[in-house]
């Protein structure tokens, strides 16, 4: 297994990044918001996870050890495969994630796109006990709305956007939400305001 990569960034795309380890350029398959941490020509470091299949070897990357683990953990559930378990990541951070199944918050998980009633009620039943305790509190140090709108817009640019656009996104989709944004939904945020730009196919 590839538990980990570090290099330079030679490529960012909407879904993955190409990182150069040793002369080699391996695609990482990521989330937005972890992409949006990553720049062309930098140094960066993933932890992955390597899903293997008859015909292909696909490595995720992930920000650090905790979403790589909740990752992997997940996919233990019937029916959740690598691109959902991913998808999990992009809407709720680890915690978030924790607390939904904790509290049995079905209506959480099913803002992710591709689980429906069932399959939120399947992931709170077999992963009931399995995901670990929050670490941290919901509202813990959260950052002013104004703040978490700057982390996406600059999210956006950094990954190719103008300004313009994609500050037009941002307020587009917090516009359109029907209450306030926690520190929990700027990955949310951030994913939907790229499938507003057209970039990203939930």
């Amino acid at each position: 297994m590839i538990a980990s990569v570090r290099g330079t960034v030679l490529a960012v795309r909407l879904d993955a990044a190409v990182i150069e380890v040793g002369g080699v350029g391996m695609l990482v398959h990521s989330t937005p918001a972890t992409l949006a941490g990553l720049r062309q020509g930098a140094s960066a470091q993933l932890a992955t996870s390597l899903v293997v299949r008859e015909d292909s070897l696909t490595l995720f990357g992930f920000a650090d050890d905790d979403e790589r683990e909740i990752f992997e953990v997940v996919q233990t559930v019937s029916g959740v495969g690598p691109r959902l378990a991913l998808a999990m990541l992009a809407v709720h951070s680890p915690d978030g994630l924790r607390r939904a199944v904790a509290g049995e918050d079905l209506a959480a998980l099913k803002r992710v796109p591709g689980i429906g009633h069932k399959g939120a009620q399947r992931i709170v039943l077999e992963l009931a006990d399995r995901l670990g305790a929050p670490t941290s509190a919901p509202d813990a140090d959260p950052a002013p709305q104004d703040d978490r709108r700057s982390q996406v817009v600059d999210a956006l640019v950094g990954l190719g956007w103008t300004a313009r656009a994609a500050q037009d996104a941002v307020a587009g989709v917090l516009g359109s939400a029907s209450g306030p944004v926690g520190g929990d939904e700027v990955a949310g945020v951030l994913r939907a305001a790229l499938r507003a730009l057209g970039g990203v196919r939930g």
